[in-house]
Parts: C-alpha cells; structure tokens; sequence
C-alpha cells in the first residue's frame, strides 16, 4: 500500500503544478534580455537558474480556476509576478546581508552588493514590462485594476520592509508589531488572488473572499517559516546577528521566568547544541502555543468562507491545512 504524502509535500506539488509555466516563461523572458557586462549577466543567470517562486503565480491560477476562469489567461501576469518578486528578494538580501540561504549563497553573497542591485533593478524593469504586456490582453477597467493592484501591493510591501529594518536588533517587539509586519509584507498574496478572481470574472464577493485568502494564506506560511528558522543554525544566526529574531523566540523573550536563559543562548556564536535548547524553549513556551492556536482558528475560518466559492476548492482547502502541519 503507498505510503501517503505529508501535507506540505502535496501543497508543494499543488503549487508548482499551477505556477510552473509562469515561472519558466519568466526565466525564459529574462534569459532573453541582453545585457552588455558579462558579470551582471552571470549574475542575472545564477539568480535565475535557482529561482523558483511559484506561490504567486500558482495563487493567480488558483483564484482564477475557483471562480470558473481559463487559468492559461493568468500565465503572462503570473510570470511578471515572478519577476518582481525576484527583483524584490535580491534586494532584500541586501537590505538583510544575507550571503547564504539554506545552502546556497545568494546574488549579493556570490557577486557583492553592486551587481545585486543592479540584477534586482533588470528583474523589476522586466517584470513592470512583462506586466503592461500582459495587461494588454484585458480589457481598460481589468487592465487598470491589475496595475493599479501590483503597485499597491509592492508599495505596501516596501513599507514593511522598511519598517522591519528599522526594528533590527530589538527583542522589545510587541506581537501586535510583529505580525503587522507580517501581514504588509505578504501583499503580493492578496494581490495575486485578486487579480485571478478579476481575470476569471469572479464576482465581487468572490473576490472578496479570495482577497483575504491570499493575504492569510501569506501569512500563515511566514508564521510557518518563522518557526523553522529556529531550528536552522545558519538563518538563525544571521538573523541574530543582522536581522529580527524568529517571532516565536520574540514572543518567548515576553517571558520573564525564559528571558535570560533564552538570551544567553541566542547570544555570542549559536551552535548546534545552542539550536537544541533554543528550539526546546522557543517552540514548547505558552506564547508560541498560543500563535499555533490563533492559526488554527484562521484557518477554520478561511475553510469556511472557502466552501462558499464555486470550483476547485479542495486546493485551497489542502494549502491552508498544509502550513499548520508539524506545528
């Protein structure tokens, strides 16, 4: 009898199965952009060989499928989705100083800050392009909300980002402020499910209901991610050294009777042994029990609002229930 997948491992397989032609047809735009300096291109070539965002685009075809659209009419917004969201991460990286991620180093960490900006500054041009070309294909009203909706969203997004960094290297984070940074940077989710139902001429409560899906759904993961990287020596350390702390070590500090015990540990060189005890504290406290509470309930309440919808919605369904999996 085959063993049956882990949820996250189906809600991966949903998401590239649905954003994957946008995302090589990105690849495919950018590989085709000549650029006179061998370095840049080198750059843009490396970035590109590991990009692999499918989640936006994979969002676009899903919001546009729900509501009994063509998901092939959302590729070319998808793919420019990509591209912006890839310009957007290089220069996040830089903003982080992030030379690795996972394993592998990143554009800023491989060629130096110059030639990261400047690759996220092709990939943004590209995507703005690729965007307006896409837009073509729609009618004026529908053309100008999907502009109108991806300035927005990167707007917001660069907000956050802004107001992420000015909070570096403090542990006096409220949750509220916390989650509030959150929920800016994950517009493009929001964005992204708007403009499916809009191209598959969903109705306004369709929309609606799609919106705070994508901006939930969002959300969710971060808060999924955010608890892995306590238990990733490397991203933790960066994030100690260079960034905010995991939400989860954030809300533990709260914690008068774990704050000094959690300190001295995230504090100096973090090794493997350090990880141990930061995960036992970090993941086993009452507050970040409570954040696992609270995202169970979201998405009881996102299932619901779900079955509403009229297609496809057990996609949906399984993407939500799969970023509380392990939790």
């Amino acid at each position: 009898m085959p063993v049956e997948r882990k949820l996250m491992e189906q809600a991966v397989a949903i998401l590239q199965r649905k954003g994957r032609v946008a995302v090589e047809l990105a690849k495919r735009n950018m590989l085709g952009v000549r650029i006179g300096h061998a370095p840049l291109s080198n750059a843009l070539s490396f970035f590109i060989d590991r990009w692999d965002d499918v989640l936006h685009p994979a969002l676009v075809s899903l919001a546009c499928e729900v509501v009994g659209g063509k998901p092939e009419a959302t590729v070319k917004v998808g793919a420019a989705l990509v591209l912006l969201a890839g310009g957007a991460d290089i220069h996040d990286d830089i903003i982080d100083d992030s030379v690795i991620k996972g394993s592998e180093q990143t554009v800023f960490g491989k060629f130096g800050k110059d030639l990261a900006i400047l690759a996220g500054d092709a990939l943004l041009l590209e995507g703005i392009y690729l965007l307006n070309e896409a837009c073509e294909d729609l009618e004026v009203t529908k053309k100008k909300a999907v502009l109108d909706l991806v300035k927005q969203a990167f707007f917001e997004i660069s907000g956050a980002e802004a107001a992420e960094a000015g909070m570096r290297g403090r542990i006096d984070m409220s949750k509220r402020q916390y989650l509030d940074i959150i929920r800016h940077k994950v517009a493009a989710g929001e964005a992204a499910t708007r403009i499916g139902a809009l191209i598959g001429d969903g109705t306004l409560g369709e929309a609606e209901i799609l919106a705070e899906y994508g901006r939930a759904y969002g959300i969710l993961v971060t808060i999924r991610d955010e608890f892995v990287d306590v238990f990733e020596q490397e991203e933790l350390s960066n994030r100690a050294e260079k960034e905010i702390l995991p939400l989860p070590i954030i809300l533990t500090l709260a914690d008068e009777s774990k704050k000094i015990a959690l300190l001295r540990l995230i504090r100096g060189k973090i090794t493997e042994e350090k990880i141990e005890e930061i995960v036992d504290i970090a993941t086993s406290s009452a507050e970040s029990a409570l954040l696992v509470s609270e995202m169970r309930q979201m998405v009881d309440q996102l299932i619901l609002k779900i079955n509403t919808l009229r297609y496809c919605r057990e996609d949906l369904q399984l993407l939500v229930t799969a970023a509380l999996e392990d939790l």
